[in-house]
């Protein structure tokens, strides 16, 4: 099978022009999802008026695309990955920008739907043509900076809104800034060399990769209860107003941003399997917190605490970049991206029904058997020496 990696008569200069582009691509793109996501909790709850079960039906049709992901995908092997990149972000730009004329719930869902899938056949590509580009021994420091960088736009984004809602400018108008985002991360895409590509099947399951399937199964239950409950938990019990959300994710992408290449040196040298179990043993009392603490200041340091922890998840990436060849790296990152959306879309649904009839304590107590359970399997992962093997 080719190999999705640059032809030997690229020069390192190629390599790292085409590294910066795909960070600016994955920058201009987080500044819009980080738009979407600092303003989405107070929009759902003031705007549209979602109840929890609404909620969760909304974050379940979204994560639905990951699945649908993978045969978009599929169609579109053989085409080059900068491209690809390029057609899925603009889908983003449309579906976000459109917010600002959604009225009621189904309308919300349907734009919601349009980025959601264009967002998810990206989620694989950044990490598959990084890993394509790195030099030997540096995956997770190239990772790492692609990472600072997508930390980078987040937070300027936030920044950027909670200076907009400052000078009184409403939600609706800031949705559109973030399409022109997006747009620019489109174009990005297009000075990534173009010969990254798979040209090879992308539909592939193996079985050698279960373990890493079923990492990422547990990882989109996990996900989940961070990206849909907590905030919203922290907005509709604990009336968090909109500039205390902005400054929230805003701390979480300081740290993001400083701290991601570290992470990713880190990974490089303890491996994936200490990493994981650091990850998923920190998240389980996080889980905890969520249910006991009624204190709204304690919560929002969890929630902080929470989001640092996540960029641990990074060693799920560089652990592909362990067993599976190259000519499978993108392959196999989709396969995980669909797996961690089956997962992703039985959350909401099942979080959303028992915040319903027994209270949202209840949500969070089966996010932290699911981060016991990710504990257990992340003890499986092969230490360093018999992965490479």
């Amino acid at each position: 099978m080719s190999e999705p990696v640059l032809d030997a008569a690229a020069s390192p200069a190629a390599r790292r022009r085409s590294l910066v582009f795909i960070g600016l691509a994955v920058a201009g793109l987080s500044f819009a999802m980080g738009i979407q996501q600092g303003l989405n909790e107070n929009f759902v709850v003031t705007e549209i008026g979602l109840g929890a079960a609404d909620r969760g039906l909304l974050e379940a049709c979204r994560e639905a695309c990951g699945i649908l992901a993978l045969v978009v995908l599929a169609m579109l092997a053989g085409f080059a990955e900068p491209l690809v990149a390029s057609a899925m972000i603009l889908l983003v730009a449309a579906g976000i920008a459109g917010y600002a004329w959604a009225h009621d719930k189904w309308l919300l869902i349907g734009m919601s739907l349009v980025w959601s899938q264009g967002l998810h056949c990206w989620m694989p590509l950044p990490s598959s043509m990084t890993l394509a580009l790195a030099e030997p021994g540096r995956a997770g420091h190239r990772l790492g900076q692609i990472g600072a960088a997508g930390a980078a736009g987040f937070g300027l984004a936030l920044a950027a809104a909670y200076g907009l809602t400052w000078a009184g400018v409403t939600m609706r108008p800031m949705y559109v800034v973030a399409g022109a985002a997006a747009v620019f991360a489109a174009a990005a895409c297009l000075g990534i060399h173009r010969k990254v590509k798979t040209p090879g099947p992308r539909l592939v399951f193996r079985r050698k990769y279960g373990l890493y399937y079923t990492l990422c199964f547990l990882e989109g239950w996990r996900k989940q209860i961070f990206i849909c409950f907590a905030p919203y938990m922290l907005v509709k019990v604990y009336e968090a107003p909109l500039e205390t959300m902005l400054v929230l994710w805003g701390i979480v992408q300081v740290i993001g941003y400083f701290a991601s290449p570290h992470v990713g040196r880190l990974i490089d040298r303890l491996g994936e399997r200490k990493v994981l179990v650091a990850y998923y043993s920190g998240i389980i009392p996080v889980f905890v917190g969520y249910a006991a603490i009624p204190s709204a200041y304690a919560l929002y340091a969890l929630f902080v605490v929470d989001s640092a922890l996540f960029m641990l998840a990074m060693a799920l990436t560089t652990y592909v970049n362990r067993i599976a060849p190259k000519g499978e790296h993108t392959q196999t990152l989709s396969m995980g991206v669909a797996m961690n959306h089956v997962a992703a879309v039985a959350m909401p649904l099942l979080g959303g029904l028992l915040w319903k009839l027994y209270g949202y304590q209840w949500t969070f107590i089966v996010g932290g058997a699911a981060a016991l359970a990710s504990l257990a399997v992340s003890m499986r992962v092969p230490k360093r020496a018999a992965a490479e093997a």
